[in-house]
């Protein structure tokens, strides 16, 4: 085991954004069940993220992590799952070609189930009622009843997980995840009348792709451009969940979270001495942590060395969240108490949770040129500071949802009611996605190309 930890021991912690469940024989009923069922990935798996990390610690590789905001039981189709991974190796594909490196691919899917709330409770008609906290935790409806936590549902958690892993694992080696077939998908989007800026990447793809062909890189003859490696994430936030799926690996016998391949830590639940960071310090897994606005540089320096004693590279990924305005003010001290340190982190960018505002019908929305201006601010604050943007962090789905406003489609404020299907946060649609995938692209070319101009002169 990890030195001087066990994975019971959050429970001494101070915990928060956690359900209190009222049936406690119920609750350990579940926790033993699940505490019987086989991980939902393998400790192999994890490893092996854990080394590409490390890759895009080193400037050799780009993350990119997207899905859903939470996971749904009532919306759970083979449909969605296939609809948000094909975006997903869309995204990837465009972002290769800008980065001129592998793209690490990683889905927050198939486990995440559970949200951090800003209130424990909500008012509805004059009605109070505790917060939705996900699936895992509570229903949607806004009823007593419904929302009781309910420690079954994490069997049915278990379950959809499972299911998921199974069909994203049969499309990353059956032929679906093809590159060739992969940007076909891709040409489709530039074809719209206001996408002429993303034609040019597009058809430099596609003139590749034919010379490879012609040079007799196929499918066929290399397995690479067939198959893809995708792993899955979430936040760690039900601690009864994680303990009961937590195993010791056969290998190297050290523990080992089942319940994803990398793990984050919420802005939320960040606490140094909190129950999160104390059960996410212990497991082998890639850890994420999210950084907001209220981060201090001590706490970071603390949670670092928590997290990340070993200072391997590919184990601990900071998540920029700041808001578009405010990278500048907050970034750039994070990235210097790092380098103080001598960490050797990986750098991404969540431009999602910064930007939520509610739009004049009433909804929750992020604005897309809030979100991209994020993610340019975050590559400019890197080049300042010498550093590397190792990746971004999306709240998405391949749905053709409106949620968001702007983009090549111009989904308005009108809009936002016509397709407005999330059950919590508002996430980008395929086109949206898409769209910044390009846009990123760019800024990874042009740091790409910067950085060449350097080296000659």
């Amino acid at each position: 085991m990890t030195k001087g930890w066990n994975k019971a021991d959050w429970r001494s912690k101070p915990r928060i954004q956690m359900p209190d469940y009222t049936d406690k024989a119920a609750l350990t009923a579940v926790e033993a069940q699940l505490a019987k069922y086989p991980p939902l990935v393998f400790a192999g798996e994890a490893r092996k993220l854990r080394r590409a990390l490390g890759e895009v610690a080193e400037g050799r590789a780009f993350l990119l992590q997207g899905g859903d905001c939470a996971e749904s039981f009532s919306e759970f189709t083979a449909d969605t799952i296939r609809d948000t991974f094909k975006v997903m190796l869309q995204m990837a594909v465009v972002l290769t070609f800008g980065a001129k490196v592998p793209v690490v691919k990683v889905g927050r899917m198939a486990g995440q189930f559970a949200k951090p709330r800003s209130a424990p409770t909500e008012m509805v008609g004059g009605v109070e009622l505790p917060s939705y906290r996900g699936d895992i935790i509570n229903g949607f409806d806004f009823t007593p009843e419904a929302r009781i936590p309910d420690p079954q549902r994490m069997l049915q958690a278990y379950t959809q997980a499972a299911a998921s892993l199974n069909l994203l694992r049969a499309f990353s080696t059956g032929g679906f995840a093809d590159i060739h077939r992969v940007h076909s998908w891709t040409l489709g989007f530039t074809e719209g009348e206001k996408a002429e800026r993303y034609r040019d990447l597009s058809n430099r793809i596609a003139d590749a792709l034919d010379f490879m062909n012609a040079a007799g890189v196929t499918a066929d003859t290399a397995h690479e451009l067939a198959t893809v490696d995708f792993y899955t994430s979430h936040e760690a936030l039900l601690l009864e969940y994680e303990e009961a799926l937590c195993r010791i690996d056969s290998t190297t016998g050290l523990p080992v979270a089942g319940s994803g391949h990398m793990l984050w830590i919420g802005d939320r639940t960040r606490q140094p001495d909190g129950a999160h960071v104390e059960f996410c310090r212990g497991v082998q897994n890639p850890i994420g942590l999210k950084c907001g606005p209220s981060l201090s540089t001590d706490d970071l320096r603390i949670l670092v060395e928590k997290l990340n004693p070993e200072n391997e590279p590919g184990r601990l990924t900071l998540i920029a969240r700041f808001g578009a305005g405010a990278v500048g003010d907050h970034l750039p001290r994070l990235i210097r108490a790092v380098q103080e340190m001598g960490a050797k982190v990986v750098w991404t960018c969540d431009p999602m949770h910064g930007n939520t505002i509610k739009s004049a019908s009433g909804f929750k929305t992020r604005p897309f040129e809030s979100v991209l201006r994020e993610v340019r601010e975050f590559f400019a604050v890197h080049k300042a500071e010498g550093t590397i943007p190792g990746g971004v962090h999306f709240e998405m789905t391949g749905k053709d949802v409106t949620e968001c406003t702007g983009g090549v489609r111009a989904v308005t404020d009108e809009d936002l009611s016509s397709r407005y299907h999330t059950a919590c946060d508002p996430r980008l649609n395929a086109s949206q996605a898409l769209e910044l995938a390009f846009l990123v692209a760019e800024e990874l070319s042009a740091g790409r190309n910067g950085a060449a101009r350097r080296a000659v002169i």
